[in-house]
This record gives structure tokens, C-alpha cells and sequence, in this order.
């Protein structure tokens, strides 16, 4: 079992900036591929991004791609993601995944509020 708590959200201006962490504990946090997904008002979750436990392949949605990072830090148990030149359409829940042997886990979600 894995638990997965998101945090670093919030309201910023377009063009601002938010780094989201999300902490996981359990023992099958081991390798596994982590990511985020985001849920906006009225529309389906989408992916976001996905780390291997490696770190070496890193995937990311077209649509922030330039502007998000993901990255982790294992011996933290924690998964990162920053997001630069935030956009208003990036107003979202965004969720924190953590995948292995085909067990995906979820975290409770951080909201992520842009105004222009």
C-alpha cells in the first residue's frame, strides 16, 4: 500500500509559478513511476506528466511541455512539480499517481487556482 499527499497548491497570477510536492510512504513506493494528473471544472482528469524510478524517462502532456518540470527525489519518498508561466487554462485539482506491477495509487489532489 501506498499513500501519496499532495501539497504546493494554490492561487497564483498567469505568468506566476508553483512548485508541487507530493510525499509517499509505504514500502512499494520502491520502484515505482510516479506523476501528476489534473482535473479542471466540467472536464476529464488528464495527464500531466510521468517520471520512471530512474528518473531517466520523463514524459509530459503537450500542453505544458516548456513550461512544467517533473523530477523526484527518492531517498525523500517525494515527487516534484514545477510549474512555470502558469496559464489560467492550468486551473486544475491536481493529482499525484504513483504506478507498480500494475497498482495504481492515488493522492487526495492539491487545487491550483490561475487568474488572469
Amino acid at each position: 500500500q501506498v499513500q501519496l499527499v499532495e501539497s504546493g497548491g494554490g492561487l497564483v497570477q498567469a505568468g506566476g509559478s508553483l512548485r508541487l510536492s507530493c510525499a509517499a510512504s509505504g514500502r512499494t513506493f520502491s520502484n515505482s513511476d510516479m506523476g501528476w494528473y489534473r482535473q479542471a471544472p466540467g472536464k476529464e482528469r488528464e495527464f500531466v506528466a510521468s517520471i520512471s524510478w530512474s528518473g531517466n524517462s520523463i514524459y509530459y502532456a503537450s500542453s505544458v511541455k516548456g513550461r512544467f518540470t517533473i523530477s523526484r527525489d527518492n531517498a525523500k519518498n517525494t515527487v516534484y512539480l514545477q510549474t512555470n508561466s502558469l496559464k489560467p487554462e492550468d486551473t486544475a485539482i491536481y493529482y499525484c499517481y504513483s504506478r507498480k506491477d500494475g497498482d495504481v495509487y492515488w493522492g487526495q489532489g492539491t487545487q491550483v487556482t490561475v487568474s488572469s
